[in-house]
This record gives C-alpha cells, sequence and structure tokens, in this order.
C-alpha cells in the first residue's frame, strides 16, 4: 500500500515581462510563474502527482506557503484513500474549517485546494494509464455527480438536475470520444494581441493566426480608447472580415464607463467582450450586458468560486462564461461550473495562456464536450503559443484545434530541467544576463 509521503513546493517563475508577453491593461509586466506542487508516495516503481497555483510573478512566495498549509490533510494518507474518493478527497480540503476562515472557498487558500486537488487527479490518471479528460468522461453519471459539492448550488442545480443531464449525455459519449480523438477541439489564440506589442507586431501576428487556422482571434484592450480604436481596427483589417475578433480589458472599467467604451469599440464587430469590470461585479456585468447588447459579455477567469458562477447565471449576466483551472478548487468545482452552465444553456469558452493553463484546461473543455454538455458549437479553447515545451505532455495545436492528449496524467508535469532553471531567485532563468536567454524559443520568434 502507497501512502503520500510529502507535498512538495516549488517558486516557479517565468522573465515572460522582458518582452511584454502577457501584458493588459491591468498586468503591464508579468512574470508568468507557478507556485508548484508535487505529491509524493513511498512507492519508488509509482508516479507522483504534479499541480500548481498560476501566479504572475510576486505572490507566488504567498501562494507557495498556502500550498504548504495543506501538507497535514495530504501527508501520510494512502494513494487508495486519496485518489479513490476525489469528491471526499476535495471536500477535506475546502472542510478545514481553520483554513477555510481565510476564504472561505476563495482567495489564496483556494488555489493551493485547486492545486493540491489537480496534482491528485494527475496522480489518479496516471496510475489510471489515462489523460485526466477521458478518466473522468468514463466515470459513471453517479460517480461524477459525487465529486461535485452541491452546498449552496440546490437553488439552480440539484444532484438529481445534474444526473438527468449527464444520463441524457451518456449514449453519446463514444461517438464524442472518436470525433475528439480524430478532430480535436476548436481553439481561439491570443498571441497577437498583448498590450505592449507593437502595432506592425499586432499585424503580423493577427495575420499568422489566421494563416494557423484560428477562427477567432482575441487582443487586450482598456488603456485608451482612441488607442484601443487604432489597435481594433489593425486587427480587423489584418484578419478579414470572416474571422472572430474578441477583445479583453481584464477588469478596467466601471460599469458606465464600460458601456461607453464597449459601444464605440462594437463597430469591429466584436465576437465578445471579455471581463469589462470587476469580477466579483454580478449585477455590473448583468447591466453592462443589456446596455451593448447584442456585443456579447464574457467572464469568469478570475471568478473565485462555484457560487459565484451559480449568480452570474442565475442573473443573466453573461453570453460567454470562462472558467480556469488554476484559480478555484482545481477540478471538482470546475465539474460544478461546466454542470450549472449547461443548466442555463451557457456556453463555456475557457480562459489559458499563462504558464500550464492551456495543458490544464483543454482536458475541462474536452470533459464538457463528451460527458455533460455533448457540443463544441459556440466553444473554444484559449491557446497561447509560449512556454510548452517545459511541459512533459505539451498541448498540441493543429490547424487552429487543440489535439486531444493521449499521455496519462493532468498534463501538468514539468520537465526537470525546466523546473530547476525556472526556480526563483537560484534558477539559471534569474541569473542576470541569462534571464533572456532562458525565454521560449517561441517567444524570441515573435518579438
Amino acid at each position: 500500500m502507497a501512502y503520500i509521503t510529502a507535498l512538495d513546493t516549488f517558486d516557479v517563475r517565468f522573465p515572460t515581462s522582458a518582452h511584454l508577453d502577457g501584458s493588459d491593461a491591468m498586468n503591464p509586466d508579468p512574470d508568468y510563474s507557478a507556485a508548484y506542487a508535487i505529491l509524493r508516495t513511498d512507492d519508488p516503481h509509482a508516479p507522483d502527482g504534479h499541480g500548481f497555483a498560476f501566479t504572475i510573478g510576486r505572490g507566488n512566495d504567498v501562494q507557495r506557503t498556502a500550498i504548504h498549509a495543506l501538507a497535514h490533510l495530504v501527508v501520510g494518507r494512502t494513494v487508495d484513500e486519496i485518489t479513490g474518493d476525489l469528491g471526499g478527497f476535495a471536500r477535506a480540503l475546502t472542510d478545514d474549517s481553520q483554513l477555510r476562515w481565510l476564504g472561505p472557498e476563495k482567495g489564496v487558500m483556494h488555489m493551493a485546494i485547486g492545486a493540491v486537488i489537480n496534482a491528485a487527479w494527475d496522480l489518479a490518471a496516471k496510475r489510471a494509464g489515462k489523460p485526466v479528460w477521458r478518466l473522468v468522461s468514463e466515470l459513471t453519471p453517479e460517480q461524477i455527480v459525487a465529486l461535485v459539492d452541491f452546498r449552496y448550488l440546490t437553488d439552480a442545480l440539484t444532484p438529481d438536475e445534474a444526473l438527468t443531464m449527464l444520463r441524457r449525455a451518456a449514449p453519446g459519449r463514444a461517438e464524442r470520444t472518436a470525433h475528439l480523438l480524430t478532430s480535436g477541439y476548436p481553439a481561439y489564440t491570443t498571441s497577437p494581441g498583448w498590450l505592449g506589442y507593437s502595432d506592425a507586431k499586432l499585424a503580423r501576428l493577427s495575420r499568422q493566426a489566421v494563416a494557423d487556422g484560428f477562427a477567432v482571434i482575441k487582443i487586450k484592450v482598456g488603456r485608451d480608447v482612441d488607442e484601443d480604436l487604432r489597435r481594433v481596427t489593425i486587427a480587423r483589417e489584418a484578419i478579414g472580415p470572416n474571422v472572430g475578433l474578441a477583445v479583453d480589458a481584464n477588469q478596467r472599467w466601471g460599469v458606465h464607463e464600460a458601456a461607453e467604451w464597449i459601444s464605440r469599440l462594437a463597430p469591429a464587430r466584436l465576437s465578445w467582450v471579455e471581463e469589462p469590470t470587476s469580477p466579483d461585479d454580478i449585477l455590473g456585468h448583468a447591466e453592462i450586458r443589456r446596455r451593448v447588447a447584442p456585443v456579447r459579455i464574457s467572464t469568469g477567469e478570475h471568478g473565485h468560486n462555484r457560487i459565484l458562477f451559480k449568480q452570474l447565471l442565475q442573473a443573466g449576466a453573461v453570453d460567454v462564461l470562462q472558467i480556469d483551472a488554476a484559480r478555484v478548487g482545481g477540478v471538482n468545482e470546475n465539474l460544478a461550473i461546466l454542470l450549472l452552465a449547461a443548466k442555463f444553456g451557457v456556453p463555456v469558452i475557457p480562459h489559458a495562456g499563462g504558464v500550464g493553463l492551456c495543458e490544464l484546461v483543454q482536458h475541462l473543455a474536452m470533459i464538457d464536450y463528451v460527458a455533460i454538455s455533448g457540443t463544441q458549437e459556440g466553444r473554444a479553447i484559449e491557446f497561447v503559443d509560449h512556454l510548452h515545451e517545459h511541459f512533459r505532455d505539451p498541448v498540441r495545436v493543429v490547424g487552429g484545434r487543440y489535439l486531444a492528449p493521449r499521455a496519462p496524467g493532468f498534463s501538468a508535469e514539468l520537465l526537470p530541467a525546466s523546473l530547476r532553471d525556472h526556480t526563483y531567485p537560484t534558477g539559471a532563468a534569474w541569473q542576470g544576463s541569462a534571464t533572456l536567454a532562458q525565454l521560449s524559443a517561441k517567444e524570441q520568434e515573435n518579438s
């Protein structure tokens, strides 16, 4: 019988601010980072479980401390105890009363819980010899419902309603799995649109995105309305009339400002506007949506738990819902959000980018397609083409579509050399002049 012997944590940072990759109106100089967690076992022949909480640099040390604070709930338990009841394991982490006080179920502590839960899913999937998307999609509807904490949700979604939806989707699972394995899942790209990029770089990368097969690109807005008008015009001219153009304000505006700003950008025929105001302002999103219709409104990247998502849907505040693999309580809570979105008939277009977020969230979108919503219509997964080479099982995007992961696990495991070289502040990537040399080849190519 194998036991969890350690919950190791690492402060991993990539110097993406050097070329302003990831820059937006609220986050001008992000260093994409991971507070990285490894669940170690005492079985030399068994895999470890890998997970992380995504940050943009400073704060990684706080996030790492929060992950370590969960060790008493994990270390000493058997691997079978955890992987055999991942619903119970998730509830054990969120129910620790002294740590729960720091949220509850939100913020740094909840992100830490998500990192550990995701590491447990990575461990379970590796032991099962399956990628996470396939492991979950092959569970019975009853087993999936058992993974979800329905506390605070039953006024919008009951376990019986979830069970009915999952049973309705079950007969088509095999067909959808086969389609996924042969044709993949639609992607859209944000790679051209970082706010720190020059106009020439925006136009060049937008044209390249179309050539690469993406049906939608997204650019950042919110610093200056006249600048935004110029940039959306450049992007629209570069991609032509038949490719979608989304914009992302990254929480920059108040409600009235958002409505006015979006109205000025609307002639560019926007696919959606993302995070127009505070991620916590449910009624604000609803008011913005009402005032700018038919422009679609999206949010969820910074949604802190399933209850916030429930209320966004109940209030009719969004046309498109985002999820983030590392913001809420891991796979389990994201399943709750996917079930809520299916109940309300709102498409989910996950947030990715960052470091490792594409690797993780592809599994969640594919679970939604195979086992929950049963459709890819109106859906896509965000793709940002950098830092993937640091992962043992990196995403594969061909012709504007994610190819389904086939390797066992959650695609979360960093290569040993990448973990070593990007540990902050001792890694080679953070040693003076070596910083620029450690940027990914794709970043150097696009700079």
